[in-house]
């Protein structure tokens, strides 16, 4: 199941085991203050948190953003469940007509199955490399 929350802590857990723990990301990188307004979608399996993801609306663009499942649950569908769920809560915000993100370039495959597009160039984000995607809302 997959719901907005406002568990704040729950996803910051989630987010330390993928990234701090599992990829490196320094803490400095991963824990910042954008979480207060940001809107975070909680993936539970009989009622154990397993993924996150939040989303932050910047005028007409909401990006999504922190997305992340268990090692244990990935390859089940959870991380395209997620992201469904992000871009149907970005389509009920008026005035949001496109959701961004920044995919792991090893992601992009992924993400465009979902319906994203990629666009500029490789950048490191974090110490791994990443590429923006788009997809249009409207």
């Amino acid at each position: 199941m997959i719901s907005v929350t406002t568990d704040i802590a729950a996803c910051r857990a989630l987010r330390r085991i993928v990234f701090i723990e599992e990829q490196g990301v320094p803490e400095a990188d991963e824990i910042d203050e954008l979480d207060d307004e940001a809107i975070h979608l909680l993936a539970e399996v009989e009622g154990r948190p397993v993924g996150s993801a939040r989303l932050l609306v910047r005028g007409e663009t909401g990006k999504i953003g922190r997305v992340c499942v268990l090692a244990e649950q990935r390859g089940a569908g959870l991380g395209a469940a997620l992201i469904r769920a992000a871009v149907a809560e970005l389509r009920r915000i008026p005035g949001v007509r496109q959701a961004k993100l920044g995919a792991q370039t090893h992601a992009l495959g992924f993400y465009e199955k979902l319906g994203f597009t990629a666009l500029g160039p490789e950048y490191i984000d974090a110490g791994i490399p990443h590429r923006d995607m788009v997809l249009a809302l409207g």
